[in-house]
C-alpha cells in the first residue's frame, strides 16, 4: 500500500463518565488522502487500528466521542453534512444539514456543538435534537471553540482582538466575556476539570491561562519571541500541566501553578463577599430602626471578616508571581520544523507518556519527568500510514446510496427544527429491527416515542453508553456490567 501524508490527526485522552474517572484507554483518529482509521494506545509499545474506512468521500472533518463507538464524520462532498454513525456495529445514526459549511464539531456525553462560520448549533447527543442556536456571532472563518467535560462552550466574539466568551451549554446561558490577548485567537482548550481556559493568539509568543469561574488570569506563559503558529494546545489529563506545539520543532510543556489557581478562586470568592457586605450595608440602610441592628451586624460582619482574612492571604509577592511570565517546564526538540504536530500528556500503562502524532504518519511516545521536567527522551516511534490487518472495514457511502436510492415520502424521516435565522435538517436513516441482548432487556419504547426516533435513540445511546466503573481494556466498546448488592 502506498504510503501517504496524514491530513488530519487527533488524540484523544478521556474514557472516563466524569473527570475524576481514570484514564484507562488514549485513542487516536488519522484521516489521511487513502482513509480513515481509529488507533486505541493502550500501552508505550501497542498501538492497535481498530477501524479503518476508505477515503471515497473525501472525509476532511473526524470526532470521535471519547473512547465509545459513536463517531461523526463531515466530507469535502457535503460540507453542510453531519453523519453520524456507530462504527462497531457498522449502522448510520442520522445525517444533520446546516445551512453553511461545518467547520468545527465538538461533543461530550451531554452535547454536541456545530461550528459555522456565522451561527454555533447545540444538540442534545443522547437524541440529536437541537437545544439552542447561537446566532449572528463574529466571523469565525477558523471554527475556533471548545468544550468542556461540564458543557461549558468558549469561542472568539471579536475578529480584531482576541476577545471570547462563555457560554453554558447545559444551562444555556450566556456567561462571562473574557479579552484574552491583543490579536486574534488561534487556539483555545479547557482544562479536564472544566475549572481552567488556555488562550493562545495568532502571533503564538504567549500562552495564558484564565479561571472559568471568573475570567481572571491565572498564569501567562512566555512560549518564544517570534510568531508562530499554534498547532495543537491540551491540558495534561490530570489538569496540571499544559503542552503547546507549533510549526517549530519545539514542543513546550508548562506547568500549572496550584497557589496561582487558588489565589484567583479566593479572590474571585473575597470579591463575592466584599458584595454581599455591601449589598447587607446597604439594605440595612433602607430597613426599619427596630431591624437594622438584627440585620445588618451577622451578615456585614461575616463579609468583612472573610474579605480581611482572603485579601490578607493575597499578598503583592502573590500576585506578581500570578502575572508572571513563566518558562516551559519541559520541551521537545522534534526532527523537523514545519509539520503539524497534535499532542497529549497522559499516563500509559501508569507511566506519564507524551504522546506526539504528527501529520507525515508518525506517533513519537516521549518520556516526561512531573518532577524535573527539562528535555523529554524518545522512548518509541510508530508508523501510522499504512493498513494493519484484521480492522473493521465501513463504507459509509454504501449506505447512503441505499438511502438516497429509496424515495423520501414518509413525513417522519425528516425532521425540520428551526431556530432563529437558520434552519438544522436532521435526517434519519429508516429504522432497522434491533435484536440484541440489550435491546431485549431495554424492552419496547414505541409508547415513549415514534419508530424512527425511538431507534435512533437507542443507536445513540448504545454508542455513547459506557459503564461508571467498570472497564474491560480488552473490549471494544466497553461492555456495562449492571451489579446489585
Amino acid at each position: 500500500m502506498e504510503k501517504a501524508m496524514i491530513s488530519n490527526v487527533k488524540l484523544s485522552l478521556r474514557s472516563g463518565n466524569t473527570v475524576t474517572d481514570e484514564v484507562l484507554l488514549s485513542s487516536l483518529s488519522v484521516l489521511s488522502p487513502a482513509g480513515l482509521r481509529l488507533y486505541s494506545i493502550a500501552g508505550q509499545d501497542k498501538v492497535e487500528e481498530i477501524f479503518a474506512k476508505d477515503n471515497t468521500e473525501q472525509i476532511r472533518i473526524v470526532e470521535r466521542l471519547f473512547n465509545s463507538s459513536l463517531v461523526v464524520l463531515v466530507t469535502s462532498q457535503k460540507p453542510n453534512c453531519l453523519k453520524m454513525l456507530h462504527f462497531k456495529k457498522k449502522q448510520d445514526i442520522c445525517n444533520c444539514f446546516y445551512p453553511s459549511e461545518i467547520l468545527c464539531v465538538r461533543m461530550n456525553r451531554q452535547r454536541l456543538i456545530v461550528c459555522l462560520a456565522e451561527s454555533i448549533h447545540i444538540h442534545d447527543i443522547r437524541d440529536m435534537k437541537i437545544l439552542h442556536s447561537i446566532e449572528n456571532i463574529a466571523p469565525n472563518e477558523l471554527g475556533l471553540c471548545a468544550l468542556s467535560l461540564n458543557s461549558h462552550l468558549a469561542f472568539p466574539v471579536c475578529q480584531s482582538s482576541g476577545e471570547l466568551r462563555i457560554f453554558n451549554a447545559n444551562k444555556l446561558r450566556t456567561g462571562m466575556t473574557i479579552k484574552a490577548h491583543d490579536t486574534p485567537l488561534s487556539a483555545l482548550t479547557f482544562s479536564p476539570s472544566g475549572a481552567l481556559l488556555a488562550t493562545a493568539s495568532e502571533r503564538g509568543t504567549v500562552i495564558r491561562v484564565f479561571c472559568v469561574k471568573n475570567g481572571q488570569r491565572v498564569q501567562e506563559f512566555r512560549r518564544g519571541v517570534s510568531c508562530v503558529r499554534i498547532a495543537s494546545l491540551v491540558f495534561a489529563a490530570s489538569g496540571d500541566f499544559l503542552c503547546a506545539s507549533s510549526n517549530t520543532e519545539t514542543v513546550h510543556i508548562f506547568k500549572i501553578d496550584a497557589r496561582a489557581v487558588e489565589s484567583v478562586e479566593l479572590k474571585a470568592i473575597a470579591e463575592v463577599a466584599a458584595k454581599s457586605d455591601k449589598a447587607s450595608k446597604e439594605s440595612a440602610a433602607s430597613a426599619p430602626p427596630e431591624t437594622e441592628e438584627a440585620t445588618a451586624t451577622p451578615v456585614a460582619s461575616w463579609g468583612g471578616m472573610f474579605t480581611k482574612a482572603v485579601s490578607s492571604l493575597l499578598h503583592s509577592t502573590q500576585v506578581s508571581d500570578v502575572l508572571a511570565q513563566d518558562r516551559s517546564f519541559a520541551t521537545v526538540v522534534l526532527a523537523q520544523a514545519g509539520l503539524k504536530h497534535i499532542c497529549a500528556l497522559t499516563r500509559v500503562q501508569k507511566e506519564l507518556r507524551l504522546l506526539i502524532a504528527c501529520e507525515d504518519g508518525f506517533l513519537y511516545v516521549h518520556e516526561f519527568n512531573a518532577e524535573r521536567g527539562g528535555s523529554c527522551k524518545l522512548l518509541a516511534v510508530h508508523d501510522l500510514r499504512g493498513a494493519l490487518e484484521d480492522v473493521i472495514e465501513l463504507q459509509l457511502s454504501e449506505s447512503v446510496l441505499k438511502m438516497q436510492a429509496k424515495p423520501v415520502t414518509t413525513p417522519q424521516s425528516l425532521t425540520l427544527l428551526k431556530s432563529c435565522a437558520a434552519s438544522v435538517l436532521i435526517e434519519n436513516p429508516d429504522p432497522m429491527p434491533d435484536n440484541s441482548y440489550a435491546s431485549i432487556l431495554r424492552g419496547d419504547q414505541a409508547d415513549a416515542m415514534s419508530g424512527e426516533d425511538s431507534a435512533k435513540f437507542r443507536k445513540l445511546c448504545d454508542a455513547i453508553d459506557t459503564p461508571t466503573k467498570l472497564y474491560d481494556e480488552r473490549q471494544f466498546p466497553p461492555v456495562a456490567i449492571a451489579a446489585k448488592d
